[in-house]
């Protein structure tokens, strides 16, 4: 979800609400079914990407209640519907600026718009790190993800690439030696910048071939991923060009958390993850709550975002009655 960082607040009529929800991927939704179920009457800013980096996602395996699988669309839409079913107020919009200094908190959508909130829940999720490549959007949901544990199982017995040194890069290629038949770690420096154990289970793994000092040129297919185009650094200035062929290319690089908008406001870690007291959805600000993605940095499944979505509604709804 993209969002500017500024902090005056137009002038005009401000609406007044009990529940703002901010982001709308799985954690969004979830707690916009939850406060609407509880009558807080929850109004949610959808952003620039209804349905978050999900919808970006051809088939979703892993999530309870779909047998058949289902399009990351298909269940973004399902999760909005059930969310409209009790009265959420859906909308499209950009968060433009937010001030939580003082209560009730002001948020200003799309630059013109204030909205007055008893209560915000923000789930404006993370952004996967690219290379850059215009390839990588050309073959995204055809054979590039960001997401060794979503789309895994979908290249069982065939070969594939990540690319990353540290410990993502690791646990993502040792959890895909698991189900592929082989897997390239591109790394671009001579060393791993993984933790020992993880350089170890990676050195340990038979299918596991670490590519030093290769960088990734483009991707190529006809259609779908079918190999990759590495450049390979021989010596000073001195580099020769590999062609792999691979069905995934997978990046571990790293992901973004969307809170860029309210750091100044609410407490973040050095990498921009929200810190929540613990086994809460509660941040450093009272009335306001976070979830999904932007706090957390290891597990980043649609699952673990809907449940954090629904403790958010319920630690809003219990801040609300407290107050009341």
């Amino acid at each position: 979800m993209n969002v500017e960082n500024k902090t005056t607040t137009p002038k005009g009529d401000i609406e007044k609400v009990k529940c703002l929800i901010i982001g709308s991927g799985p954690a969004g939704y979830t707690a916009a079914i939850y406060a609407a179920r509880a009558n807080l009457s929850p109004v949610i800013i959808e952003g620039m990407q209804p349905g978050g980096q999900l919808t970006t996602t051809t088939e979703i395996d892993n999530f309870p209640g779909y047998p058949e699988g289902i399009t990351g669309t298909e269940m973004m839409a399902d999760l909005k519907k059930q969310a409209e079913r009790f009265g959420t107020d859906c909308r499209w919009g950009l968060v433009t600026s937010v001030d939580f200094s003082s209560y009730p908190h002001k948020v200003v959508v799309d630059g013109n718009k204030t909205i007055e909130a008893e209560s915000v829940i923000l789930g404006t999720g993370a952004t996967a790190k690219y290379l850059g490549l215009e390839t990588e959007t050309t073959y995204a949901g055809s054979g590039v993800s960001a997401c060794a544990t979503c789309d895994g199982f979908f290249y069982r017995g065939k070969d594939v690439a990540v690319v990353g040194g540290g410990d993502t890069a690791a646990e993502e290629a040792t959890y895909l030696a698991g189900l592929c038949n082989k897997v390239y770690l591109i790394v671009r420096k001579p060393f791993l910048r993984a933790s020992k154990a993880m350089q170890d289970r990676v050195n340990r793994t038979e299918n596991i071939e670490v590519l030093y000092e290769h960088n990734t040129k483009e991707i190529t297919g006809d259609g779908v991923v079918e190999g990759v185009t590495l450049i390979k650094r021989l010596g000073h200035d001195d580099e020769q060009e590999v062609k792999i062929k691979v069905d995934g290319f997978f990046l571990a690089i790293g992901h973004t958390p969307n809170s860029g908008f309210f750091k100044q406001f609410i407490t973040t870690d050095a990498n921009g993850y929200v810190i929540t007291e613990p086994d809460s959805t509660r941040t450093n600000v009272p009335g306001v709550f976070a979830c999904g993605d932007l706090k957390d940095s290891v597990y980043r499944q649609a699952v673990t975002s809907a449940g954090s979505g629904c403790m958010a509604a319920i630690d809003a709804e219990k801040f609300l009655a407290e107050r009341e």
